[in-house]
Formats: C-alpha cells, structure tokens, sequence
C-alpha cells in the first residue's frame, strides 16, 4: 500500500532527503490522484521509468481551472484565485489546514524569525473584498499570531496606515507591511516615509488597477516612498501551499520541502536545474493536491537554487500573484 507520510519536522531534519521524499510522494500522487494519474497517462509515460525529480511530470497550472485536483482524501477548505474578469478562477482543494499553517509558519520563521515578533500591517485590497483567498487566510493567521495590538488589514486607509507605521518607527517596533504591488505604488505615491525597522513586502499583482512595470521599477518607486533600503518579495499562488521569499533584489529562495525547476520554452516535458525557462515548482506540502505544478511563469534558475521571476508566457492569463512583466 503506498503511503505519504512526511511531516515538517521531517523535512527540517540533517538527514531528509528531496530526492527520495519527492519520489515517494510522486507515486502517492499517480495511485492516489486520478487527474495526476490520466494526465502521466495521456502523456504516454511509464510512471516506473520515473527514477529521479528531472524526469517526474508537472501538472499545467491551468488544469486546476478545470479539474478537481486532489487525492481521495477529504477536503477541508477550497482556496480560490483572484482571476480577471473573463478568466476562470484556479480552485485548491486542501485536504488539511493544519498542514498550510505549518508550512507557511515555518516557512516564514525559516527567512525572518518568529512572526510574533512583528507588527503585522497587510495591505491587500482586492483579496481583501472576496472569499477564497489563501493570502488572506495567511495573512490573518500572521496578525493573529502577532504580540502587537495594532497589527491588522488595510483596504484604502492610507492615512491610518501612515499613523501606526509612524508609531511603529518612534516605538523602534519590528513590524511587517505585507502588501499587494499597486496598492503599495498607490500608497508610496502619497505618503512620504522613512522606515527603519519596516520589513517592506510585496506580493505582486496590479490585478488590472496599474500599468505593469519591471519589478527594478516598481521597487526603486517603493524604495523611494518607503525610505528603505530594499523592497522584500514574496513568492506563492493558490495553487500551491508553500512561498518563495525574497529578501531583496528579486532574488528568491525556498524552504527545505519546495524546489524550483526550469523547462524548456519549446519543449515543457524538457526539465532542467539550472539556467532560463519557465518555472516548475515541487511543492511536498501539497501532497493531497499536486506537489507537481508547471507554472506560466518565466525565471532564472541559479546553481544554488535561488531563481528570479522574469516574466510571464504571452497568452497565459493574468492570476494575482507575483505578475511581473517583462
């Protein structure tokens, strides 16, 4: 009987290996997960021939607009995408929340310490004003977690934002402003900080509300209405459970249990370490999902696993999540 039972203090180990944790739950998934299943299938690969990560096939994120996407197990909650007016919203069925928050917070505390320790300020209009989000459902269990009174979410109240980040600053408070990209330019556009105990983070997206910009463009406006130092990104979609977090420059890095992978722009099945192509991501906190998702994003893969978002592929459609334009 084949089974999939890693939890994170697996993953956090000296020992856990990628490799083998990967390929286990790859046969998990091919038993347990029939869309997973008939996609290998129709692709006429021979899921005993898959012998290493490089060769296991990743799912096109488009499918989950299509597809009930899971395992047998139940489903305890549906995560939704943002979506565009005219396009289909993507649907992730988590089978268990728990398995979310854990990988989240101890994603998060991985690249910044425990998030008690801030103040967190989410600026995330637009999810904000619809159900289903995953961000939000993150971003809620972050100020819920927090020592501090005054974290919380922000819609338009610029100026209320403004009084507790000032407050923050004289208080010397660590404090957190988690915020989707235009509503950042928005806010930078009218209100002059300085900001020295910020972490300022986007999370991509101008979801239709701005002209899109190079990421060094958006930053160094950010950079300028902040006074800080470097911009903070992070990295995640419904489709997945884990983030990628950048602590400046655009540059990405992932938690033990999440990979990135690049394919080749002519050939998907094509996968590779290193170098420029789209992204392909294993993610083991989705075990109940797909772990195995084929991105519409395009990046640069370094030798050290760290990678940039550089684009989208023409013709994908516009999610919320980290749409940085070439």
């Amino acid at each position: 009987m084949i089974n999939y039972s890693y939890r994170f203090s697996d993953y956090l180990a000296p020992d856990f290996s990628f490799e083998k944790a990967a390929m286990q739950l790859f046969h998990y998934q091919y038993t347990k997960n029939p869309v997973y299943q008939k996609y290998v299938n129709d692709l006429g690969i021979d899921q005993k021939r898959i012998r290493t990560t490089s060769d296991i096939p990743f799912l096109p994120v488009e499918v989950f607009k299509e597809k009930t996407v899971k395992t047998s197990k139940e489903t305890e909650i549906i995560f939704t995408s943002s979506g565009t007016t005219g396009f289909q919203t993507s649907r992730h069925y988590v089978h268990d929340l728990n398995l979310y928050e854990q990988s989240f917070m101890k994603c998060f505390e991985l690249f910044y310490g425990p998030v008690d320790n801030y103040c967190v300020l989410a600026l995330l209009p637009g999810y904000l004003e619809r159900q289903g989000s995953s961000l939000i459902y993150m971003a809620d269990y972050f100020i819920k977690q927090s020592k501090y009174k005054q974290s919380g979410f922000y819609l338009y109240e610029h100026d209320d934002l403004e009084k507790v980040l000032k407050h923050n600053e004289q208080q010397n408070i660590p404090t957190l402003l988690l915020g989707v990209t235009f509503a950042l330019l928005d806010f930078a556009e009218t209100h002059q900080l300085n900001l020295k105990n910020t972490i300022v983070m986007e999370t991509g997206g101008m979801k239709g509300r701005r002209k899109e910009m190079i990421r060094e463009e958006v930053h160094e406006i950010l950079k300028s209405g902040f006074g800080v130092q470097k911009i903070h990104s992070e990295y995640g979609m419904t489709e997945l459970l884990s983030q990628a977090y950048s602590q400046g420059e655009g540059l990405y890095s992932t938690p033990p249990w999440m990979k990135v992978f690049v394919y080749d722009f002519y050939n998907p099945l094509d996968t590779e370490t290193v170098g420029k192509g789209g992204i392909n991501i294993i993610d083991l906190a989705n075990a109940h999902s797909c772990p195995f998702i084929q991105t519409r994003d395009i990046g640069e893969l370094f030798p050290d696993g760290t990678f940039q978002v550089l684009g989208r592929f023409d013709q994908s459609d516009i999610r919320g999540c980290n749409l940085m334009v070439i």
